[in-house]
């Protein structure tokens, strides 16, 4: 059924922002050391130094172990999708494939959270959340692919249009010939990157699912230590494995670099995130993750002297009203219906704030 809306949280918004903001900030700090070391034991060093400390803090805090096969059971699926799977196949794929796809792949996720949330928990998305997702989709498109690319097929593109519409010469442009023949498609994938940078952005999406359940069976604090840490033994097997010589290039500020990625970028950000997607919209909360490559843009600009272009600008904009729209598609749905007469049903949303921690607010 729908909930109705709640109080707004007690937390604050910048609270909220925080692990997309750490997340953003930690790929800037590690973009000097990727050309240093091995991609799986980045993925180590993300997450067995990070799992601890969570551990060490939650122990610390008086936060009760998990009991119980079922406790343990989650926990390890958990480790397995969104540690190890997503992990793995971020830092293979990151080696394989350009900057700007790999991130507008990975950073499309909240699609997959929006839907699976719905089907399995009843969070109603509605017109204005899907109008949000869209402009969401479009901003980070706008971020992560070069802009010729982005020129040439919209030109493509308008040709078409004006081809069917009559309104121009027929035009020898086709949607096919936009893109590779499905056999060359499927080997590009393979090849540059892009099908792992997708399986690990559904890798994410199953794991930010997966942490409800969790969170219903252990303290979230502790589960999201101890998957980071059982998620991360695998990664660090396989880095032990078929990376030597992984650590000889680092120097003094990449080790700075990757312990700024394990403690704030990993142990903080995971933390807060799993604790928030514990307690309210998957959805709404998921949607955040499209701020994730404005920070990583705008503190590559401020400390790595790298320039937005227009598009990527209008980008960012568009980003911004996507998660406002999503996060606020219950007010302005109730807003619209107070003045024009009632909407759609879907369109009355539940919170798009997280209330308090262990209350599911989904259904």
């Amino acid at each position: 059924m729908t909930v109705s809306p709640q109080p707004r949280s007690q937390f604050p918004a910048l609270l909220l922002i925080a692990p997309f903001f750490l997340w953003g900030t930690a790929m800037v700090a590690m973009k000097g050391s990727l050309g240093h070391t091995a991609p799986l034991f980045l993925a180590t060093v993300r997450l067995l130094p990070a799992g601890l400390l969570v551990l060490a803090a939650g122990m610390a805090m008086g936060k009760p172990q998990p009991k119980g096969w079922l406790s343990w059971a989650w926990i390890l699926a958990f480790a397995l999708v969104d540690a190890t799977l997503f992990q793995t196949l971020l830092a293979e794929g990151l080696q394989r494939t350009g900057a700007g796809l790999g991130s507008v792949m990975i950073d499309s996720q909240p699609l997959a959270v929006a839907l699976l949330a719905s089907w399995l928990f009843g969070e109603q998305i509605g017109l204005w959340g899907w109008l949000g997702m869209a402009f969401g989709i479009a901003g980070i498109s706008l971020l992560g692919l070069p802009d010729e690319w982005i020129i040439q097929t919209g030109h493509s593109l308008w040709q078409i249009l004006q081809a069917w519409t009559g309104l121009g010469p027929a035009s020898d442009v086709s949607l096919a010939g936009l893109l590779p023949s499905s056999g060359n498609l499927l080997g590009a994938l393979f090849q540059n990157g892009e099908w792992l940078m997708l399986l690990a952005s559904l890798s994410m999406a199953v794991g930010t699912i997966l942490s409800r359940y969790v969170s219903r069976q252990a303290d979230p604090i502790m589960a999201t230590g101890w998957h980071m840490v059982l998620g991360g033994l695998p990664v660090a097997l396989l880095s032990w494995q078929w990376e030597s010589g992984a650590t000889v290039a680092l120097t003094a500020t990449d080790w700075l670099a990757l312990g700024y990625a394990s403690v704030f970028g990993s142990a903080i950000a995971y933390c807060l995130f799993f604790y928030f997607a514990a307690s309210g919209s998957l959805t709404s909360l998921s949607a955040l993750t499209f701020l994730t490559p404005v920070f990583a843009l705008l503190f590559g600009n401020l400390f790595l002297k790298e320039v937005l272009s227009e598009l990527q600008m209008f980008g960012v904009a568009l980003t911004l009203v996507s998660i406002y729209l999503i996060n606020q598609r219950d007010v302005i749905g109730q807003r619209l219906s107070a003045s024009h007469g009632p909407l759609e049903a879907n369109d009355v949303e539940e919170t798009a704030v997280p209330t308090s921690a262990g209350q599911d607010s989904s259904k």
